[in-house]
């Protein structure tokens, strides 16, 4: 999702070794957007990037496998895996809300982050290029939920079920994240929110808004 997608939140605090390479991958991750943003992704190359935060190529290499991971994040953080934040959720919440619930984490660290994915979405728009990784991430993003509603409903991986909720969710995320765009100063949260409550309804009708409520 987010092919997203997301970024995993550690489940312990980082070190000060940790905290430094997460500081100068994010630069690095900043560098690639605001140059690609401004020249294209065929215009800036990994020693562009790497001189704009100060590092050597074989620095950058140390964080990315090619420029077009820089611009996507890369490989995320070691952290809780979709599978261990839906089982922590309590059983009796519903599935759908339980999902969201999962993911609420990743969600609100994307909102307080908006200018830097925003810029992301547009670098994608403007390169579609980026378009064969960014649907290689969203197919890990969708296994990974696939397993995860698998544990919790206790059917295996390989039933229709899991697929057809992580393909939906997956759907339902990326519309989100899309009105975000262009919605002004509402949280992503809210409309991720309201994508699923489209979905535990079993889009038998349409559900309101936050424009409609707020009338």
């Amino acid at each position: 999702m987010v092919g997203t997608a997301s970024k995993t939140i550690s489940a312990t605090a980082p070190n000060r070794r940790d905290r430094k390479k997460q500081q100068t991958r994010a630069a690095l991750m900043a560098a690639a957007l605001r140059l690609v943003d401004e020249r294209g992704l065929d215009g800036v190359t990994v020693e562009a990037i790497s001189e704009a935060v100060d590092v050597s190529p074989r620095t950058f290499f140390n964080y990315f496998a090619t420029k077009d991971d820089a611009v996507l994040g890369g490989p995320l953080p070691t952290g809780p895996s979709m599978r261990e934040r839906l089982l922590a959720v309590p059983a009796e919440v519903a599935l759908v809300p339980a999902l969201l619930e999962a993911m609420s984490a990743d969600i609100r660290e994307v909102q307080a982050e908006r200018d830097f994915w925003l810029r992301r979405l547009r670098v994608i728009k403007n390169n579609p290029s980026l378009l064969p990784l960014l649907v290689a991430r969203g197919e890990c993003a969708e296994e990974e939920t696939i397993a995860a509603v698998a544990a919790r409903t206790g059917l295996p991986a390989d039933s229709l079920f899991p697929h057809l909720v992580a393909s939906l969710v997956g759907a339902a995320f990326r519309t989100a994240m899309m009105r975000w765009a262009t919605s002004g100063d509402t949280d992503l949260h809210d409309l991720v929110r309201e994508a699923f409550d489209v979905l535990a309804v079993g889009l038998a009708a349409p559900a309101p808004t936050h424009e409609e409520v707020s009338k």
